[in-house]
């Protein structure tokens, strides 16, 4: 894949800005020109990006209702009455149920948890979960990372006597349910200061309510923030503001002391002794998680984070290792299936979306599916299936279009759907099908600009090898967690050369092993190139060539060295 790079200098109003900041802060240039491209130009401001504070949540009352689930919440605990934690499937749901029912058990025992099954009942709130809690003299249900649509859902819990309280962070219509509370900081009414809380931040607001009402102190939460900084990391929200004081704080817990489940999947994905980051979260503990509500039933995940031995752990931790085994391998075949489709019926220089329907793809897969699609074809993807006599799938978009928006146009099609501005659920009639597609590619010819679907490398800032020392480092570590609206920056740096010991790795030598200098360096800067084998004559040719990469300490029988993650090699094309 041919990638174009993207670098604009800071402008002369912004340079002046990182200029200030350097002699305020006393920081690399480099580093002040990555503060302000995140909007970051004052020493306090810097303060609070470099220090995430505790105290700088926001109060969790402000929240569309937050008082009066508090005061049902209340009423439920001093009546004693049977309380059902509902979530769902996937990380979001799972570990904010586990939260919230972490935390409430410390004052009831006439308490449950519930995740719906992903191809009985399907998204969200179901009949089959208000009959079981019905069936259980179950009288409030606190529903989390779902229900924020299910009008017609709470109104058949009230007409059996059973209380809502919806806890949601997806887009809500026009019309709410009917709930005795609604939380939500997306609803359009919301004075919250933070919109972008994943599912289960939102459960956290929740518990911090409850213990700010009750003057209990903010540490008794903090065994809590291991679940939402694995929530933050696997719902890929933005990790700013709020969440980046979540997402610090909860990699702090996760990494000093994390809840027995927790710890369980990290032994099984052999990160034990690992100073864990949200990658590891992402591309390891998250889609473990997951796998049980993909292959199974999301309950046994909950089952996990709840665990309350290390033998227990052990145990459910391997039964969802193994379903994350066969998840991987149905993936690749329905992947496969579902490139061998688009190869023989779609012209993709003609199409700007991907809808691709098969009865029999299992359900629980299709949104990985969706995502692989995208990063192929750099397209907005729908993959659909069959479910419970409905077609029903996932999306994903590319960077830049609002994929919920889209599908938004086209809700008359639909029996359902939800989800957020890059990845969405909907459900159809087989009749509507053709005309979904239609409009959905309609859609997208109106919203999407042919930048959108190129492969494109944006970079942060160029700088040279001298500049990376220790120091940089321990500055450049300070930026983290990263993630969405705050991504580990890509440098670049021109004209270097192989050191002469630049060699290709790996079990089918597709990786380069660089080891790389420039004019200003004598000893050489090691990186690798994943899956960048077409570049290894012109590394080798002595010729001079740019890079550009990311940066991160390596640690290797307990040394620490400078890596270079290599993401694209160049003749200079600027």
């Amino acid at each position: 894949m041919i990638y174009k790079w993207n670098y604009e200098p800071l402008k002369q109003e912004d340079a002046k800005k990182r200029d200030e900041l350097v002699k305020l802060l006393g920081l690399n240039p480099v580093l002040c020109q990555l503060l302000v491209q995140r909007g970051i130009t004052s020493a306090d401001e810097a303060q609070k990006f470099f220090y995430p504070s505790l105290k700088d949540l926001h109060d969790p009352f402000l929240l569309p209702d937050m008082d009066k689930a508090i005061k049902r919440i209340e009423k439920a605990l001093g009546q004693k009455e049977r309380i059902l934690v509902y979530g769902d499937y996937d990380v979001d749901g799972t570990t904010a149920v586990a939260l919230v029912f972490k935390f409430l058990r410390r004052f009831t025992t006439n308490l449950d948890y519930y995740i719906p099954d992903r191809y009985d009942e399907g998204y969200g709130i179901s009949s089959q979960g208000i009959n079981y809690a019905s069936e259980t003299g179950v009288k409030l249900i606190i529903a989390l990372d779902c229900g924020i649509k299910a009008i017609e859902k709470v109104a058949y819990a009230k007409s059996k006597g059973i209380d809502f309280i919806i806890c949601d962070h997806h887009m809500p219509d026009e019309t709410l349910p009917d709930a005795v509370a609604v939380v939500d900081a997306k609803r359009t009414d919301s004075v919250y200061p933070y919109e972008h809380l994943s599912g289960c931040g939102v459960g956290f607001k929740l518990v911090q309510a409850i213990a700010q009402s009750n003057r209990m102190d903010f540490s008794e939460l903090h065994d809590l923030l291991d679940l939402v900084a694995v929530s933050i990391a696997s719902d890929i929200v933005p990790i700013t503001g709020e969440n980046r004081i979540l997402a610090h704080y909860g990699l702090r817990q996760l990494n000093s002391s994390p809840t027995i489940g927790l710890k369980g999947i990290i032994d099984i994905c052999g990160l034990t002794d690992k100073y864990l980051t949200v990658s590891d979260i992402v591309f390891k503990i998250g889609p473990r998680i997951n796998a049980s509500g993909r292959m199974m039933n999301g309950k046994e995940a909950v089952d996990l984070l709840l665990a309350s031995t290390v033998e227990d752990a052990d145990i459910k931790s391997k039964h969802i290792d193994q379903y994350n085994e066969d998840r991987r391998e149905l993936d690749k075949r329905i992947t496969d299936e579902a490139n061998h489709y688009i190869d023989e019926h779609f012209d993709m220089d003609a199409k700007n979306s991907i809808v691709v329907y098969n009865e029999a793809w299992h359900k629980g897969v299709i949104g990985i599916v969706a995502s692989r699609l995208t990063e192929k074809y750099l397209r907005p993807a729908v993959v659909l299936t069959k479910s419970n006599d409905l077609v029903t799938g996932s999306a994903r978009s590319v960077m830049g279009f609002d994929i919920y928006k889209a599908i938004e146009e086209c809700k008359d099609l639909l029996e359902n759907f939800g989800g957020h501005t890059y990845a969405a659920g909907l459900s159809l009639k087989e009749e509507n099908l053709q005309e979904f597609i239609r409009r959905f590619e309609e859609q997208t010819i109106k919203m999407i600009v042919p930048e959108m679907m190129k492969p494109q490398i944006d970079i942060n800032a160029e700088m040279a090898f001298k500049d990376i020392d220790p120091r940089f480092m321990n500055d450049l570590a300070r930026f983290a967690p990263f993630g969405p609206d705050n991504l580990n920056p890509i440098f670049m740096t021109r004209n270097v050369f192989d050191y002469g010991t630049s060699k290709l790795v790996g079990k089918d030598l597709m990786h380069i092993k660089l080891e790389m200098t420039d004019r200003k360096t004598v000893y050489p800067f090691h990186g690798i190139a994943f899956r960048q084998k077409k570049s290894f004559d012109l590394v080798k040719s002595g010729k001079p060539f740019d890079i550009c990469y990311t940066l991160e300490d390596n640690i290797h029988k307990g040394k620490k060295n400078i890596q270079l993650y290599v993401k694209d090699i160049d003749t200079g094309q600027f």
